[in-house]
């Protein structure tokens, strides 16, 4: 099996490691590990690619890339230049340091980077690992990651659905804020929302007069809808979403279409 990997925290982060071992154990001995990932943190870019501006890329080693741009970017390069067509069986984005649950799902270069994947018709998974008070102390901030990533992913590969309609089905897993001895199951969930959690800025003046915007994030362990991703997250359990890129409102398509034609 050929594996490519990719995050947005970077191609010096923990979690891509996590990943990149992960992946090394799905692929089995004759299988192979490609990376390219951001030479820089691309968090919250969401599936930006690099449409009016260059990208670099570098190589670091056998099978490993740096490329200066998003995680899109990072597929994009993957497939078409370091790869040189020959297509990865599987796409890996990941694992990212924080959750990609509920609204973050929309900011998330993690989830960006799987979606590009699926638009060039790829299976593809996005991993992210929750991050809270009970994980802080375990050896790894990964543990749940570490302990479950490799059985989540080969559960999806065997029993998971995989399309191949014009917006390909990908896939969204979150790992509880627990140690891996303390992650209770896999639960199949809806993405869920956040009530009075919004991104907004805070203004800092600078020492030469001007200002700046720092943009803010809201409470991560708000509760969600019961049974949604980031409410089984916090309950214990592995989160797995399925998801495509149309972002068309179908159970609203009718009502519209009665009301203007």
């Amino acid at each position: 099996m050929r594996i490519l990997v990719t995050n947005d925290d970077g191609i010096n982060a923990p979690g891509l490691a996590v990943l990149e071992e992960i992946a090394r154990n799905v692929a089995g001995p004759e299988g192979e590990v490609w990376t390219v990932a951001p030479a820089f943190e691309q968090s919250g870019v969401g599936h930006c690619i690099s449409y009016t501006h260059p990208t670099m890329i570098a190589k670091l080693g056998p099978r490993r890339y740096a490329a200066e741009g998003s995680p899109a970017d990072c597929v994009l390069a993957g497939l078409y230049d370091v790869l040189q067509g020959a297509r990865p069986d599987l796409v890996l984005s990941g694992v990212n340091r924080g959750n990609n649950s509920a609204e973050n799902v929309m900011y998330s270069g993690t989830v960006g980077g799987a979606m590009e994947a699926a638009l060039q018709g790829l299976p593809a998974i996005a991993l992210s690992q929750y991050m809270g008070p009970q994980s802080e102390d375990l050896p790894s901030i990964f543990d749940a990651a570490i302990g479950h990533g490799q059985t989540v992913i080969q559960k999806l590969l065997t029993k998971g659905i995989w399309d191949t309609g014009d917006y390909r089905l990908f896939y969204n897993v979150n790992f509880p804020p627990v140690g891996k001895e303390a992650v209770k199951s896999i639960k199949v969930a809806p993405q869920g929302y956040r009530k009075d959690t919004f991104f907004g800025v805070e203004p800092h003046i600078s020492p030469s007069g001007r200002k700046f915007l720092w943009i803010t994030g809201g409470p991560q362990h708000l509760p969600t809808a019961p049974g949604s991703d980031a409410a089984v997250n916090l309950d214990g359990h592995i989160s797995v979403t399925p998801m495509r890129a149309d972002l068309t409102a179908h159970d609203a398509l009718e009502n519209v279409r009665k009301a203007l034609e």
